[in-house]
């Protein structure tokens, strides 16, 4: 730390003494505030319609249940002009006018079931297969034979960890029609 005396007072000047400096820039006075500025604002500027890029998108039908629906090239040709956040409209005739489409009648008459039995099957029997080779493990004695039930039970928690879970139900799903 350097005290005070020791500080060199040449270098410090007045206020007064730098304006008088040659060279030192002078301040301007601000112009009149008369003008204010103008607001800013966004602007809209429509855009024309695109044409279909053949995407799917989600989103929530009337009943507010998710919905996919698709942005279709080939039909955007033929059909008529509709927005496209817009859903389509499903279901009978607002108006209760015109017969409904065989196709869409038959299609609301059927039902199908899912069973998966045989996968709650299968991940009970990989439980119980794990299960038993952790209790087979704890009792082993001889250290080949251990290492041998570890890596069983490593397989058999990799394949329970892969099967144990919504996605492969989904997949394996037993599916028919009962109507």
């Amino acid at each position: 730390m350097m005290p005070i005396s020791g500080v060199n007072t040449v270098a410090v000047q007045p206020l007064t003494a730098a304006e008088k400096v040659p060279g030192a820039s002078a301040v301007q006075e601000p112009e009149s505030q008369d003008r204010q500025p103008k607001p800013v604002m966004d602007e809209y500027i429509p855009e024309e319609p695109q044409e279909p890029s053949g995407l799917y998108w989600m989103s929530r039908d009337e009943d507010g249940q998710p919905k996919i629906y698709f942005d279709d090239p080939e039909r955007a040709a033929d059909a008529p002009e509709q927005q496209e956040d817009a859903p389509e409209t499903e279901g009978p005739d607002p108006a209760g006018q015109g017969a409904e489409d065989p196709e869409r009648k038959a299609d609301k008459d059927e039902v199908w079931e899912g069973n998966s039995d045989k996968v709650d099957r299968e991940i009970e029997e990989l439980k119980k297969k794990q299960q038993e080779l952790a209790q087979q493990l704890h009792t082993e004695t001889d250290e080949a034979k251990s290492k041998e039930l570890e890596r069983q039970l490593a397989q058999v928690e990799r394949e329970l960890k892969q099967k144990d879970n919504d996605t492969y139900r989904r997949q394996h799903t037993a599916v028919r029609q009962l109507s």
